[in-house]
């Protein structure tokens, strides 16, 4: 049963709380990472961001994981606020472990978890308490490659390249004029840190973490 809270304020009359307010997140973001880039190749997706996490202009933190394993068969990256991305990481832990659960012998692939988090994202853009970030999902599931990008309002597509950030505007370009259908696993490589080297000019920043899921050996963080 729903309970409500009654607060007293001195600048105006008690206020009726819902059982939510408690629970409020971020409403401005302050500690947050930058672009992230992914594309498909030949045999899976690789997604590449850098490390660090920045307070304002200020270099906050050197070494920020911002690309996470989902499952068996998906590969998360986010832009955005940080501690909003492991409030995610805690919905996603709850939703592997619902579905293992199940020991049906059948597992969550990226299809579904993109999906998921697009139910998320604008149900809290609703509920005007949105989680500040933009998320790549990706990965691999019976042979079928699978990328898709869904924003902080819960704005959501499938492609064959996606960036987030800034990288909609300087990484997509190469990326439209360079990526093929049989692009190998070394080109792939090349061609994300091709787009990371033209980030770095924007973004100064030197650190970056490039990660691939393929169907032989699933995510590899």
């Amino acid at each position: 049963m729903a309970t409500t809270m009654v607060k007293e304020n001195n600048s105006g009359p008690a206020q009726l709380l819902g059982p939510e307010s408690a629970f409020e997140r971020t409403l401005y973001p302050y500690v947050t990472g930058t672009s992230v880039v992914a594309l498909k190749y030949k045999d899976g997706i690789l997604m590449a961001a850098d490390m660090a996490a920045s307070y304002g202009s200020t270099l906050r933190y050197k070494s920020v994981e911002r690309m996470k394993s989902i499952g068996k068969h998906s590969l998360l990256g986010a832009s955005g606020e940080i501690s909003d991305f492991q409030e995610i990481l805690r919905y996603l832990d709850e939703l592997i472990l619902y579905d293992n659960m199940w020991d049906d012998g059948n597992s969550l692939g990226p299809k579904e978890v993109h999906s998921y988090l697009t139910r998320v994202m604008y149900n809290r853009r609703n509920k005007f308490n949105p989680l500040w970030n933009s998320l790549v999902l990706g990965g691999v599931k019976n042979g079928q490659k699978y990328l898709g990008m869904v924003s902080m309002i819960g704005v959501n597509f499938e492609d064959n390249h996606v960036a987030t950030g800034f990288g909609n505007h300087l990484a997509r370009p190469i990326l439209r004029d360079e990526w093929h259908e049989n692009l190998s696993f070394e080109d792939g490589v090349k061609l994300l840190e091709k787009c990371m080297r033209v980030l770095l000019y924007r973004d100064r920043l030197l650190w970056f973490e490039l990660n691939s899921i393929d169907s032989v050996n699933g995510p590899l963080v």
